[in-house]
């Protein structure tokens, strides 16, 4: 009996000792992730499901090359050719095979770069946009500060490990892709699994298949972004659609980061819907005249949320305090006259303007006169 007692002891020790060895996600949120940085967030409002040292800088790879891409597409020259330069030709790692003074469009440099990850197509593109790789970068940088990328330097277009201080977060490159899926033709080229270019050098045609691996093992896979260097390991950015919500997951140096995303996706879609709280158009919540069937949202306000805070979202409307009677045939129409605001766990995640229509003509600047504001509806729970 003392002998089963010990074995008892150990293997309750040992099973102590390998609950305390799991990760700390696994339970907080339902996944385990092999990445050292990981984040899942949602497409429309940006908001954050889930992280794991998600605002740390490292070293992002290729997955740098959607920058490049997206800067491309926005330059207006996709339709232009380009002349690859002997130092496009020449740039190491995984390559297009470009040949010096070969012409080919920039869209088409763009579908290499994203499919087939082409350092020497990053070049090619950086040159033709920028001028130079350094007007390039120049011009990289100043994007990743528009769009809120406070942890980002980018000192080349496609990621190799050739400056110290080419870093990112996960946080940053989830910003970044939610910029750049919200632009048509970057979808399109992201979830492309094969493209076909023609090659003027040669008598055959260029056919480039998709790295990414999740658009054939994931159904709801929409695009992404691969990348790998010894310094940073595996890198890896992909979307994910499913009953109308899009996700972006990012993971930095994870060894399994294929069933990484899948991991993570199932558990987002399980977890969260993005749910209508408020449909555009007429405010019916609203009836106090002169706004009674007349102000509006230009949007509808949509959140992911999970079920359990379907309840837990409330909304506040304020509104501009309105003239006196004889005064509402000078409310200008199409101006916004207040805020509607949507808050969970009473921290507010929804800001929308609210519009003032009316077929009345038009009194341009008259609502800088009336600068108080009155609340109405104060607490209004939506659910759902």
């Amino acid at each position: 009996m003392k002998s089963l007692n010990t074995k008892i002891g150990v293997f309750i020790l040992i099973a102590a000792l390998l609950f305390l060895m799991i990760p700390g996600e696994v339970f907080a949120s339902g996944i385990g992730v092999s990445a050292r940085s990981a984040i899942l967030i949602e497409q429309e409002t940006g908001r954050v499901l889930y992280e794991k040292d998600a605002y740390t800088q490292r070293r992002i790879a290729s997955i740098t090359k959607i920058m490049t891409a997206i800067l491309a597409i926005e330059s207006g020259k996709m339709n232009e050719k380009v002349t690859v330069s002997h130092n496009a030709a020449g740039t190491e790692g995984s390559s297009l095979y470009l040949k010096e003074g070969e012409k080919i469009t920039l869209e088409n440099l763009v579908y290499g770069l994203m499919l087939r990850s082409g350092n020497d197509a990053a070049v090619a593109i950086a040159e033709e946009v920028g001028g130079s790789l350094e007007g390039f970068v120049t011009l990289m940088n100043q994007k990743a500060e528009e769009i809120g990328m406070s942890h980002t330097v980018f000192m080349n277009p496609h990621g190799l490990d050739d400056h110290e201080n080419h870093l990112s977060t996960a946080y940053d490159m989830a910003i970044l892709t939610q910029y750049a899926m919200n632009n048509e033709t970057y979808r399109i080229i992201s979830s492309t699994k094969v493209h076909k270019a023609p090659n003027a050098s040669e008598d055959w045609d260029y056919v480039w298949r998709n790295k990414n691996k999740l658009l054939n093992l994931y159904s709801d896979s929409t695009g992404g972004k691969t990348g790998y260097t010894k310094r940073a390991k595996r890198t890896l950015v992909s979307t994910a659609e499913r009953d109308g919500m899009t996700l972006i997951a990012v993971t930095l140096d994870a060894p399994d980061d294929w069933n990484d995303h899948i991991s993570m996706f199932n558990w987002g879609f399980s977890n969260y819907e993005l749910t209508l709280l408020e449909p555009k158009g007429t405010l019916k919540a609203v009836k106090k005249e002169p706004y009674k069937g007349n102000v509006v949202l230009s949007r509808d306000l949509t959140y992911p949320l999970t079920k359990e805070e379907r309840n837990q979202v409330k909304s506040t409307i304020q509104l501009v305090k309105p003239p006196d009677r004889d005064n509402w045939d000078k409310l200008g129409s199409n101006e916004p006259v207040g805020m509607y605001f949507v808050k969970l766990n009473n921290e507010t995640v929804i800001k929308a303007p609210i519009i003032y229509e009316s077929t009345k003509k038009e009194a341009k600047g008259f609502w800088k006169l009336f600068k108080d504001l009155f609340t109405i509806d104060t607490g209004r729970e939506l659910n759902g």
